[in-house]
């Protein structure tokens, strides 16, 4: 069985972790597993990436002119909204020259390569969605709008009022590639992804299956949490709350506004940890102390860090099945959030964690709260380590997609 994973990254994003996580974990079960990625950070040598300054130079570019398109919608919000319209990326030839049993794509956007490159994949293709770029005209988190149920058009995303507008284009274009792979499978890693692909026009003829993410858990695993604030310097006697990800303070999808709202009505001798950004020039203005960790990248000072706090908080606006949560819980520390997306695929209502109201800052500290003063806190965290471990850990999940696998190669014969 030889598998190609295919991300726009290896290691840098949710998604490229996520990817090469199962990556691993096939390599792990003996499987042949390489990964092809437009911008490679790892030294691994089964991930293949750009080799000459030229093509990593054109890697980094690639993002910029694929955004192109969108500039001609000056009002349009902050969501990202991807035409993948760049060609020339010469990706294809280099999947076809691979000549995998599966091609498994991942996040293959930011200009890494064009809608119509997908027809000319040889090898039956699954792809995992991690956002809601595959069933839209183009925006990767739809949040309210319901358009990518009929085909897209007067794009919120864009700021348009014009049914045929860059979504419409994209949908459209979208929609002539996915009815040449009808064989395409697709992957909803939460069982809210997977709902809102079965309900999307472009997915609604192809076989939607839920199969989330996995985690190591022998990684990811309770670390003694007075020398994790040893090592990271942090207090001893003090409750803390974690929030962190990529662009933490700075991304409005991941919630710190809401979480800085719901610190207002919580006790000032709570401190706060925030990680994936550093210190602001101007504070924050929190009655609790704020600790700035900065970017923490390798799976070591992570599990120090969700072993370190007493909660972690991810108050994030829409989410798919977050790496966060799911480290978290597996290192014992209970998880905080609103009751949105795939977070109740993670997070069982106090019995783990708490599951806000959705977007209720009120209820954010509540839950908060709940956990940082229950009683039988000990048993939350144990209950957050089993969730994973029975559900998430990768030896178990991993057997669940070579049997996918599997069974698209069985029906290629």
């Amino acid at each position: 069985m030889k598998i190609l994973i295919v991300n726009t990254s290896d290691i840098q994003g949710g998604a490229a972790r996520a990817a090469y996580r199962l990556h691993q974990a096939l390599l792990a079960e003996g499987v042949d597993s390489q990964m092809l990625v437009q911008s490679k950070s790892s030294d691994d040598y089964t991930v293949i990436g750009p080799h000459t300054k030229f093509q990593k130079a054109m890697g980094k570019m690639r993002p910029t002119l694929d955004s192109i398109p969108v500039r001609r919608y000056p009002a349009r919000t902050k969501t990202l909204f991807s035409p993948s319209w760049v060609p020339f990326a010469g990706l294809v030839d280099k999947i076809n020259a691979i000549n995998p049993d599966v091609v498994h794509l991942h996040w293959i956007a930011g200009g890494m390569m064009r809608i119509e490159d997908l027809a000319k994949i040889k090898a039956p293709i699954v792809w995992s969605l991690h956002d809601n770029w595959g069933f839209t005209g183009g925006c990767h988190i739809m949040w309210e709008c319901e358009r990518y149920k009929q085909t897209c058009g007067a794009c919120p995303r864009l700021a348009s009022k014009k049914e045929n507008d860059l979504s419409r284009k994209v949908w459209l274009r979208k929609q002539n590639i996915f009815s040449k792979l009808a064989d395409m499978k697709i992957i909803g890693l939460s069982s809210w992804l997977a709902d809102c692909a079965k309900q999307s026009s472009l997915f609604k003829n192809h076989e939607v299956v839920c199969l989330p993410n996995l985690i190591n858990t022998e990684t990811y695993s309770p670390f003694n949490k007075s020398q994790a604030r040893v090592l990271l310097n942090l207090p001893q006697g003090k409750k803390l709350i974690a929030f962190g990800a990529m662009s933490a303070t700075s991304d409005i999808n991941k919630g710190f506004k809401e979480l800085a709202q719901a610190l207002d009505h919580l006790p000032a001798d709570y401190e706060l940890v925030v990680f994936g950004s550093s210190a602001p020039q101007t504070p924050q203005g929190f009655k609790q102390k704020a600790h700035y960790l900065g970017h923490l990248h390798d799976d070591v000072s992570l599990r120090v860090l969700y072993s370190a706090a007493n909660v972690m908080v991810v108050p994030s606006l829409q989410e798919n099945l977050s790496n966060a949560i799911m480290e978290s819980l597996a290192c014992g520390t209970p998880v905080v959030g609103f009751d949105i997306g795939g977070n109740s695929d993670l997070v069982d209502h106090q019995i783990n964690g708490y599951l806000a109201r959705p977007f209720d800052t009120n209820d954010l500290a509540n839950g908060i709260d709940w956990v940082l003063s229950a009683i039988n806190y000990n048993q939350l965290c144990e209950n957050a380590r089993e969730k994973v471990v029975s559900t998430f850990d990768s030896r178990l999940v991993v057997n669940q997609y070579i049997e996918l696998y599997q069974h698209i190669i069985n029906t290629q014969k």
